[in-house]
């Protein structure tokens, strides 16, 4: 009874009928009281009106022994919450560890705070997002997400959960059966990149009972995002269509377009300005409409990394028309989201100023647009592609870049901030650092900041610690490294004897970047914090992620000491620096196992968790080891492979070392050939630098390896953390650190 109750509230809250401050209050406690389920009772919210042109603020301050938490919006409320948190409390919920040692009274608030956002929208995740990171999530991990979001001022999330059923309904309506409707849609772990419109049909048919729960499960979403006071973004239609329907609809204008990255069979566009294109938003609006409600916000990006099946400006304005009028006939509040990745001026333009929100997601693409041309935008941040394990990025850049956006006379109709990681779990300190600057119009002192960060992060102002962040703040979090930074290490590249980068348009890590053995030197400074800073849950994922980040810069070393050694045509140095290579392999590999968010082992086991049949959970396992390694079904010209990059326990032992393996004794039993016949390599790299699939025969072997790989299992992998942290990091410490060059 109590879970159908749930659900009646659910439809009711994405319908729309149950609504306003009474769903927020209870929204609001309950938030409460899943993050403070021993002190929720010491803490009072109120109300309180609009100011600054109507943005959203917050104060804080204590009353007859309780804390106080005041606000505009339930997201309010919440950033206050953990705003208090941080900076009063000393505590802090992350991603990554938490530290919530709280006393049984809650310290007071001696003065009061008030804070207001200069912003209106503040904006979170990308598509990418959706796979990357929340393929396999069920409704509790959804849940401490949305918290996540309102604790740290999200109003406006994209929500594309559910997609497919949107597309099977809208689909039966055009003369498609269900076998063709889920032979079109893509497995589980690439909707993301279905909705954006690049693909289809890969790595499925999608089960029916998939599905099914992807429309529960965005139901409850949307339902608790709604009580929250957040404005969720749904889908639009663009056009986007399956090449199935050219034959199902012959009479109307479905051009096919260019393959994406060589991914699947390609996708179809229907003409805007055929009859069918109107029909066919109506149909998938309405339908979406039916399923999850709406809040008038429809993200729509046609073309996306992919070229319009016809040229010229004139085409791309009747697309632009098309998409906002036949959405304004379905719901005339719609107004159209729009990602500025493959913007193209002539979309832009022909939607009216106040019908579009632009989402410049690296903040790069306003300047050379005047702005947007005078539409209502967005600046935010990516940071991390395909979920690249990287402890690092340009920590004072990206506190002082919406400040500077925001003061630039030049930035026209700035109206929010937003973070769009392609994935997410990973580097705490970017993420609150970023949202963070949602509730400030200037930037803070950045040594101040870190400090009050260490301060909750451990619950203590440990001296060595303190000494390790302001290492890392020159270093790894340094003005060197990128906002996106790029950091990769040889372990996860494809192996050759030139490393360039792991994944496409990535990079090695560098010393241009920090000088890596600063890096161990504030490891061995972490390894001497206080006892009772070393208990602290968020100690030890920092101490594994810094170790981990030591070990990946080193194995850059190691790869290059065993390619220098092979041109030497020295084969005891070059089994000696092969043997180093593999040993640390080993060593970063049981590192990660002590945590669990670098498991593999719990990657798949969630994803097989879903699975209702052995068929299920083996196409479903399928696609999660795909995601990580190869990306899509196999083509002689992919260039998408090891585009996430990831260290992980699992994927480490599994996958990257028995690649580099099979490459060592390839080229150990080369120099056993005289030196006229060994393996010289050349010509091996496709356009983004990596070697090909099939440009020798190594290669043609290692990627048809790689396919068998995505489709085999590991019953040993962990889903349980093994080993201890601490223990782990200093052996390998002492192991590993004469290794590193100066």
């Amino acid at each position: 009874m109590k879970h159908a109750y749930f659900l009646v509230i659910c439809l009711l809250l994405t319908s729309g009928l149950v609504t306003g401050q009474d769903s927020s209050n209870a929204a609001i406690q309950a938030l409460i009281k899943r993050v403070l389920p021993n002190h929720h009772y010491q803490i009072t919210t109120e109300w309180i009106s609009r100011q600054d042109g109507g943005r959203d603020r917050f104060e804080i301050s204590s009353r007859n022994d309780r804390i106080v938490l005041s606000g505009t919006s339930a997201v309010s409320i919440a950033s206050a919450l953990n705003w208090y948190l941080k900076y009063i409390a000393r505590v802090q919920l992350s991603w990554c560890g938490s530290q919530m040692h709280l006393p049984e009274k809650l310290p007071s608030v001696t003065e009061p705070i008030r804070i207001a956002s200069p912003y209106e929208s503040r904006v979170y995740l990308n598509y990418c997002t959706f796979n990357y990171s929340m393929s396999w999530w069920d409704w509790e991990r959804w849940e401490q997400e949305i918290d996540w979001m309102a604790m740290h001022g999200i109003n406006m999330p994209l929500a594309v959960t559910g997609q497919e059923a949107v597309w099977q309904r809208t689909l039966r309506r055009f003369n498609m059966t269900d076998d063709e409707i889920r032979q079109f849609l893509v497995g589980p772990a690439y909707g993301a990149w279905q909705w954006m419109t690049n693909i289809e049909s890969i790595f499925g048919p999608l089960p029916q009972a998939w599905i099914d729960r992807s429309v529960e499960l965005q139901q409850k979403i949307l339902a608790r995002q709604r009580s929250l006071g957040m404005t969720p973004i749904l889908q639009g239609f663009t056009g986007y269509v399956p090449l199935a329907l050219i034959k199902k609809q012959p009479e109307a204008k479905i051009l096919q377009k260019p393959i994406w990255f060589y991914v699947g069979p390609g996708t179809a566009q229907l003409d805007p300005l055929d009859p069918l294109f109107e029909k066919m938003s109506r149909a998938f609006l309405e339908e979406q409409t039916r399923l999850f409600g709406t809040d008038h916000l429809y993200a729509a990006d046609p073309f996306h990394e992919g070229e319009p099946p016809e040229k010229g400006d004139a085409y791309l304005a009747q697309v632009g028309r098309a998409i906002v009028a036949t959405t304004l006939s379905v719901d005339p509040k719609a107004r159209i989201a729009m990602q500025t990745w493959s913007m193209r001026k002539a979309i832009v333009t022909s939607i009216p100023e106040d019908r579009i929100l632009m989402l410049d997601l690296n903040a790069s693409r306003w300047k050379g647009s005047e702005a947007f041309w005078g539409r209502p935008w967005v600046a935010g941040i990516i940071h991390n592609f395909g979920g690249n394990t990287v402890m690092g990025g340009n920590l004072s850049g990206i506190i002082e870049r919406f400040p500077a956006i925001l003061a630039d006379k030049n930035s026209g109709k700035l109206t929010g901030i937003g973070l769009f990681p392609e994935a997410i779990g990973h580097n705490p300190i970017i993420y609150e650092a970023a949202s963070e600057m949602a509730w400030r119009r200037e930037a803070p002192v950045m040594k101040d900041w870190l400090q009050d960060y260490v301060h909750a992060r451990y619950g203590r102002l440990d001296k060595k610690v303190l000494q390790v962040w302001d290492s890392l703040l020159e270093l790894n979090y340094g003005v060197k490294t990128r906002i996106e930074p790029f950091m990769e290490s040889a372990i996860c590249s494809r192996p050759a004897l030139k490393i360039n980068g792991a994944s496409p348009n990535g990079a090695l890590n560098s010393p241009q970047n920090y000088r890596f053995s600063g890096l161990w030197e504030a490891l061995g400074n972490m390894l001497s914090a206080s006892d009772s800073t070393q208990i602290t849950d968020t100690y030890q994922y920092d101490l594994a992620d810094l170790t981990r980040q030591c070990l990946a810069d080193l194995s850059i070393q190691l790869q290059q000491e065993l390619a220098d050694a092979y041109r030497k045509g020295d084969q005891r140095a070059f089994r000696k620096s092969s043997r180093k290579f593999l040993l640390l392999m080993d060593d970063l590999n049981r590192l990660l196992g002590s945590r669990s968010e670098f498991l593999l082992g719990k990657w798949i086991e969630d994803a097989r968790k879903i699975g209702k049949t052995e068929a299920e959970k083996d196409l479903y396992e399928q696609n999660a080891r795909s995601l990580l390694t190869i990306y899509g079904p196999y083509d002689p010209k992919a260039i998408q492979y090891d585009y996430a990059a990831r260290q992980w326990n699992g994927l480490i032992r599994h996958f990257y070392k028995p690649r580099w393996k099979m490459f060592i004794d390839f080229l150990d039993a080369e120099l056993s050939k005289p030196v006229s016949e060994r393996y010289v390599e050349e010509k091996i790299n496709h356009e983004y630098n990596r070697p090909a699939n099939e440009s020798n025969p190594f290669y043609r072997k290692l990627s048809s390896w790689e396919v068998d790989w995505t489709l085999s299992h590991q019953p040993s992998l962990l889903t349980k953390p093994e080993g201890n942290t601490y223990k782990l990091s200093r052996a390998f410490y002492h192991r590993w650190v004469r290794e590193m060059k100066p």
